[in-house]
């Protein structure tokens, strides 16, 4: 079963690589394998070329493995425990999106693929990037379930998105980051 996941995330995130939607070091794609149970990459993991020493199985009780795990494993474990319909959750830094953040509050999508996936969404401002790490796990997960969302834009720090399929998961990213860059080049 590891294998069926482990190549879904591997072909996605090659390809969300090659759209700049994940830095060479930026970023964390997991899937959901049972309901203790999740597949992630890990922390010096280069996502254009990720092989299957690059995942780790965590389970939902910390062990040593945790340490090669992706430094957002929290925030991960945390989305699956809490919404059910969570099978696949990303991070992303799509530099347009990233850079979209600084200056606004919202992005309203004027693109025809933009507008018919999204309304306003409202970009999360984290205060502090000083303790931002320690408090990411819960507000994020919080954001999501309070907004009833399954995306969260983060000012200056990029996107978590969580999906049913991993397709799902980075078509939804990949829209957001086209509409961001339409919205700074108009």
């Amino acid at each position: 079963m590891d294998e069926y996941y482990y190549e879904i995330l591997r072909k996605i995130s090659l390809s969300m690589f090659r759209d700049r939607l994940f830095g060479i070091f930026h970023g964390s794609i997991s899937a959901k394998i049972k309901e203790n149970q999740f597949l992630i990459n890990k922390k010096d993991a280069i996502f254009d070329s990720l092989d299957r020493d690059d995942f780790i199985t965590l389970f939902s009780k910390k062990d040593y493995r945790w340490q090669d795990a992706s430094i957002d494993s929290d925030i991960h474990i945390n989305i699956y425990k809490n919404i059910k319909e969570a099978k696949f959750v990303t991070y992303a830094t799509p530099p347009y999106l990233v850079a979209y953040t600084l200056e606004h509050d919202f992005i309203l999508p004027r693109d025809y693929f933009g507008a018919s996936k999204f309304k306003r969404i409202e970009i999360y401002d984290p205060k502090s990037y000083d303790d931002w790490h320690e408090r990411a796990p819960y507000e994020i997960c919080n954001y999501m379930i309070n907004e009833n969302s399954d995306i969260m834009v983060i000012r200056g720090y990029g996107v978590f998105a969580h999906a049913r399929s991993a397709q799902q998961m980075a078509k939804k990213i990949a829209i957001l980051e086209m509409s961001s860059k339409l919205l700074l080049l108009s």
